[in-house]
């Protein structure tokens, strides 16, 4: 009784940790987004191109981005879903239009303009926005069908993936708080960097898998 009110009280706190520690990467993504779509960047930078469909494409992939990545832990709320449902619904809606466009918009300028990386990176991100489409698509095919587990086993992976790109700034920053930049480079070619270009959502996502495996085995009540 003890373990489940803990863990009834944990789930939100970290998810509201989460947040928390999320919004500094949020204002800076929506900031930049917008500057970029503007061309009111501070100084040149090397995401900006002369393509404008490059240029709109990957700016309102960060803006719409940081949206997906503030609304979805709150998806994962239980008080919300039983006592708000029609808010749950519609912020959905909202996370997932959202979440589609952040990954078209990464698509289209992997596409038109490739990544500071190379192919590595290109394959790299490609496939996570290629992920974040089926998840998107998935979890809302699922509610609408009444589905309802595995409508949340897809919007775990889903919530996942929305943090991707803040988890991959997180990974980064304790890389080099721990190594000073070990076996990484400005041209994101390094050990470190090629480690990354899938490492900042495929653990969490085997993570995940495994947790849901766990989840549905049988429990088997001795006599």
């Amino acid at each position: 009784m003890k373990t489940r009110r803990a863990t009834a009280y944990l789930q939100p706190a970290l998810l509201l940790l989460a947040m928390l520690f999320a919004f500094p990467f949020v204002l800076y993504a929506v900031q930049f987004g917008q500057g970029g779509l503007r061309n009111a960047l501070p100084e040149p930078h090397y995401i900006f191109s002369d393509n404008a469909t490059a240029n709109i494409g990957i700016f309102t992939h960060m803006i719409t981005g940081a949206l997906v990545t503030l609304l979805v832990p709150l998806q994962l709320f239980p008080s919300l879903r039983a006592k708000a449902p029609r808010w749950h619904r519609w912020s959905g809606r909202i996370i997932i239009m959202s979440a589609l466009i952040t990954a078209v918009g990464g698509l289209i300028y992997i596409g038109l303009r490739g990544t500071i990386g190379g192919t590595a990176m290109n394959i790299g991100f490609a496939l996570y926005g290629v992920l974040i489409l089926i998840a998107a698509t998935q979890t809302v095919r699922h509610a609408r069908s009444g589905r309802i587990s595995a409508h949340h086993d897809w919007a775990l992976r889903l919530f996942w993936l929305a943090l991707g790109s803040w988890l991959y700034r997180v990974h980064y920053g304790l890389w080099y708080l721990a190594t000073g930049g070990l076996w990484s480079n400005p041209q994101f070619t390094g050990g470190f960097d090629l480690a990354q270009n899938i490492g900042f959502y495929v653990p969490y996502l085997i993570g995940v898998e495994l947790y849901l495996a766990r989840k549905r085995r049988p429990v088997h009540r001795h006599p």
